[in-house]
C-alpha cells in the first residue's frame, strides 16, 4: 500500500453535541466574531479589519446549494462555503486535507481508504461519518435523485456505477463503503491515478440524511439546512442576496478569518462594476472590453490570471436538431468562419487565449496538438468556410439561418453579435439570436431545444479527461449529444492508461474535424478584486476558492 496521509492544522477536538439540540441554538453560535479580527494574521502578521464581510457579485443566481445537485461554477464556490470533501486544494492547487485527513491506495490505484478525521462535526452538532459519504455518493448515483451531475460518478469509475444509474442495481452496488465511522473505502472499475483530486467537486461532499429526508427539496433552505462546512446559510432571497456566516463546530475554525459571506446577483455588468466602485462589493464584473482601461485605473485591483475553462458554442447534433447542422462541412465552417482574434482582443481584451483545441493548454500533463486549422491563417480558414459552405449547398442563393442561444450577460452578446457579423460577411449566413435567463438556458439547452448554443466549461479536476469527458456519448453534459464510438473508446481506453496524452491527442483531432463545438476562446479569470482582500488563489487554475482562506487587511 502507498500511503499519502497529509497534516496541515493542529486539531482541537470538539465535543460532540447531540443532534436533539433546536437547530435554533445552534445558528446563534454561527455568529461569533472571530478571535482573529481587529488582530494581526497569524501566518502574514498582517493587521486585520475589524470588519471580516467578503461581498461578492453574481451574474445570475446560483442554480442551488445541494451538493449532489448543483452543476455550475457560482453554486459550487457557495457549496465549498456550505459543505466540505474528503480533500480541498491549497492556494496553488496541491491537495491538501478535508474532512479526510489523508489517503491509501493499492499499486492498481483502484481501491482507495480514506481516514476522516474525528473531530468533523456538522453544523447541528452531529459527527460527520464515512456513512454521510456513502449516503451522499449513493445519492449522486440514484437515477431516482435526478442529479444533473450523476455523470461525474460515472468518469469516477465507480465499481457497478453504471448499473446503479441505469436502476438495475440499487444504490448499495456502488462501489463505496463506510468500513467504520472514521474510513472509507472506495472501489473503481479502473485505475485512477488522479482519483482523489477528483473528491475536491462539490457532487462529492457529504450530504446529511435525516435533513434530506425530513425536509426534501426544502432542506437547503435556511433554518433546514445543516452543512460541514466553514459557513451555514443564514439568509437567501433567490435573484437578489445569499448571506452565509460562521459556523463554530466547524473543525478549523480557529483559523478562519472571513466571519461573513454576502452574495449579491446583480444582472448588469456595468451596474455591478458601478456597485463595485461605490464599495458596495470587494468582487466585482468587469464589462466585456473594459479591462485594459479599469486595469490602467486600478492596477492593482483590476485582476487577469489563466484558468481551466473553455468558452465554446455546441451544436445540436440530436433528432431534433436542425439538418443543416448534421453536415460536418457546415459545422467546420462556422467554425472556421469565427475570426477568434476579434472575440480575444476586440470584444473581451482580458487576455484570454484563442481556443482552437476543446482543452486548455493550462491542463496539468496535457500537450496542445496542433490540429489543422489552428494552424491556418484568418484569410485561410475563411477561404476554406466558403468552399465548405458552397460544397454543403448553402450561399447567396440559399443561405444557412440558424438560432444562436445565449444565457444573460453582457459579454455573451457581445460575442454573439460579432459572432452573427462574421458569418453573415464571410458566408452569407443569417443568425438569430436569443437570449435566456440561467436556469431556463440550461433547461432549454440540456432538453436539445436550440440549433447552437453558447457554452462554457471548467475542469471539475486537473486533467484532460475533465473536458474530453464531456464529448463522449454518455456525458450528462453532452447537450448536443455529439456521439463518436472511437472517442467514447479512446477515453473509456484513457482510465487505465498511466500516459494518455496519445488518446487525448486523437480525440482533438476528431474533434477538430467532426467539430460538434466551435471552441472560442480559453479563459483567464477577469475581475475586479479589492485591495484590502488577501487570499485569493490566483496560481490555483481551477479557482477552487474557499471563503475561509480569504481574510480583510486593515486600511
Amino acid at each position: 500500500m502507498e500511503d499519502f496521509v497529509f497534516y496541515l492544522f493542529k486539531e482541537k477536538y470538539m465535543n460532540y453535541l447531540p443532534k436533539s439540540l433546536a437547530v435554533g441554538f445552534v445558528l446563534a453560535t454561527f455568529a461569533a466574531s472571530s478571535v482573529l479580527a481587529a488582530g494581526t494574521h497569524p501566518v502574514t502578521g498582517e493587521a486585520l479589519a475589524d470588519d471580516q464581510t467578503f461581498t461578492y457579485s453574481l451574474l445570475d443566481e446560483f442554480t442551488t446549494a445541494d451538493p449532489q445537485m448543483v452543476e455550475d461554477v457560482s453554486g459550487s464556490y457557495f457549496v465549498r462555503d456550505l459543505f466540505e470533501g474528503l480533500m480541498n486544494q491549497d492556494a496553488d492547487g496541491n491537495l491538501i486535507p478535508g474532512v479526510a485527513t489523508g489517503y491509501s491506495t493499492n499499486e492498481a490505484k483502484d481501491v482507495y481508504t480514506f481516514t476522516l478525521r474525528d473531530n468533523a462535526r456538522w453544523s447541528d452538532g452531529n459527527p460527520v461519518t464515512a456513512h454521510d459519504f456513502v449516503y451522499a455518493w449513493r445519492r449522486l448515483a440514484d437515477p431516482a435523485t435526478g442529479s444533473p451531475y450523476s455523470w461525474f460518478a460515472d468518469i469516477m469509475a465507480l465499481e457497478n456505477v453504471g448499473a446503479v444509474m441505469s436502476g438495475e442495481s440499487p444504490p448499495e452496488a456502488l462501489g463505496i463503503r463506510a468500513l467504520d465511522n472514521h474510513t472509507l473505502e472506495v472501489r473503481l472499475t479502473a485505475s485512477l491515478p488522479y482519483f482523489a483530486a477528483m473528491t475536491t467537486h462539490a457532487s462529492t461532499f457529504p450530504s446529511p440524511q435525516w435533513t434530506v429526508r425530513t425536509f426534501g427539496d426544502d432542506w437547503t433552505k435556511p433554518g433546514n439546512i445543516v452543512g460541514n462546512g466553514a459557513y451555514v446559510l443564514t439568509e437567501h432571497i433567490p435573484n437578489e442576496t445569499a448571506t452565509r456566516e460562521r459556523n463554530s463546530l466547524y473543525w478549523n475554525n480557529d483559523a478562519t478569518i472571513i466571519d461573513k459571506v454576502v452574495t449579491l446577483v446583480i444582472n448588469d455588468e456595468n451596474t455591478d462594476l458601478t456597485r463595485w466602485q461605490a464599495g458596495e462589493t470587494d468582487k466585482g464584473a468587469v464589462p466585456s472590453g473594459q479591462y485594459p482601461r479599469l486595469k490602467a485605473e486600478y492596477p492593482d485591483e483590476a485582476i487577469s490570471f489563466p484558468r481551466l475553462c473553455t468558452y465554446y458554442y455546441t451544436f445540436n447534433l440530436s433528432p431534433s436538431g436542425q439538418e443543416a447542422l448534421q453536415d460536418i462541412r457546415v459545422r467546420q465552417a462556422l467554425s472556421y468562419a469565427l475570426d477568434r482574434s476579434v472575440v480575444t482582443d476586440k470584444v473581451l481584451q482580458g487576455g484570454q487565449i484563442q481556443a482552437f483545441t476543446f482543452t486548455p493548454g493550462a491542463t496539468a500533463g496535457f500537450e496542445v496538438p496542433a490540429v489543422a486549422f489552428g494552424q491556418m491563417t484568418q484569410d485561410e480558414r475563411n477561404a476554406k468556410a466558403k468552399e465548405l459552405m458552397a460544397a454543403a449547398g448553402y450561399g447567396p442563393d440559399n443561405p444557412l439561418s440558424v438560432e444562436v442561444m445565449y444565457n444573460t450577460s453582457e459579454g455573451h452578446k457581445k460575442i454573439a453579435i460579432a459572432v452573427q457579423q462574421m458569418w453573415k460577411e464571410t458566408l452569407g449566413v443569417e443568425a438569430s439570436l436569443a437570449n435566456q435567463e440561467w436556469k431556463t438556458f440550461l433547461k432549454t439547452r440540456g432538453g436539445q431545444n436550440f440549433d447552437i448554443a453558447r457554452g462554457g466549461w471548467c475542469g471539475d479536476y486537473n486533467e484532460a479527461s475533465t473536458f474530453l469527458d464531456l464529448l463522449t456519448t454518455p456525458s450528462g453534459y453532452n447537450d448536443g449529444k455529439f456521439s463518436n464510438a472511437e472517442v467514447d473508446e479512446l477515453m473509456l481506453s484513457a482510465r487505465t492508461m498511466s500516459d494518455a496524452t496519445g488518446n487525448y491527442t486523437r480525440v482533438e483531432e476528431i474533434l477538430a474535424n467532426e467539430m460538434p463545438v466551435i471552441p472560442v476562446y480559453h479563459y483567464t479569470g477577469v475581475f475586479m478584486l479589492r485591495n484590502n482582500l488577501k487570499g485569493w488563489p490566483f496560481n490555483n487554475v481551477e479557482q477552487n476558492v474557499y471563503s475561509r482562506d480569504l481574510y480583510k487587511v486593515a486600511d
